[in-house]
């Protein structure tokens, strides 16, 4: 009996930057050309503008084009084999673990649906010394040094206090999934500057405000404020001046 075949779940924005690929590689969009802008990608394509973002930044991570953060997106040169990169086995994060293909914008959606409860419950259930941790980890947020670290153990440390381990633990395995994400991490470095990180510090004043005063709506609409303003931010446009 012949054997069936496993089936491969594509995302979105997979298919979109394959296609987009396809057309590079066919000389409908030249090597120095700028891409048109994502409103009108997402418009030709009938799909948000969220999942043409995280296919252009998959574009970028596979050497197709140039993300120039306040100008827009730049089609690369192919090599003299017409490849825009070498062949690549399944790809790998440095520890040898398998990255995800999911997108950074349902890694933030998901957050969003999780953690603003989580703060809410942090703020009725925490200890007095969750809540000493939860501030500990704001205090030593640097905004020049791994600030990435302290923001995780932030939110790392209200997830603690929330008194319900499996949704600590689902919104722990979220913030890995991010982590192993090349796309979120490379959105990242385009978009989370000094200024931005400074923005993400007091929007947790407010959430660690509202734990310690024992104020669960209030922890609820902080956090959920901090989550729409991270995708806010990442969704700003390519194009715009001034981003940094």
């Amino acid at each position: 009996m012949t054997s069936l075949q496993a089936v491969a779940s594509t995302r979105l924005y997979r298919m979109i930057a394959d296609q987009i690929a396809t057309r590079i590689k066919a000389g409908d969009f030249p090597a120095g050309g700028r891409l048109p802008a994502e409103r009108e990608l997402a418009e030709q394509l009938q799909v948000s503008r969220a999942s043409v973002r995280e296919a252009l930044i998959a574009l970028e991570i596979e050497g197709y084009v140039e993300v120039r953060v306040g100008t827009g997106v730049f089609v690369n040169q192919a090599r003299e084999d017409g490849q825009y990169q070498e062949p690549q086995q399944a790809p790998v994060a440095a520890n040898g673990v398998e990255v995800t293909d999911i997108g950074p914008f349902d890694l933030l959606e998901t957050r969003l649906l999780l953690e603003p409860e989580c703060a809410a419950l942090a703020a009725q259930k925490a200890s007095p010394a969750q809540i000493a941790a939860i501030r500990a980890a704001h205090e030593s947020m640097s905004l020049t040094e791994s600030p990435s670290v302290h923001d995780r153990a932030f939110h790392s440390a209200i997830g603690a206090a929330c008194g319900n381990a499996a949704l600590a633990a689902a919104i722990s395995h979220i913030w890995h999934l991010s982590t192993l994400s090349p796309v979120f991490n490379r959105l990242e470095e385009h978009f989370v500057t000094t200024k931005v990180w400074s923005e993400a510090q007091q929007e947790h004043e407010r959430i660690l405000a509202a734990i310690s005063d024992r104020d669960p709506i209030r922890a609820r609409h902080a956090m959920h404020d901090h989550l729409v303003g991270i995708l806010a931010r990442l969704r700003e446009d390519f194009g715009s001046a001034g981003i940094r």
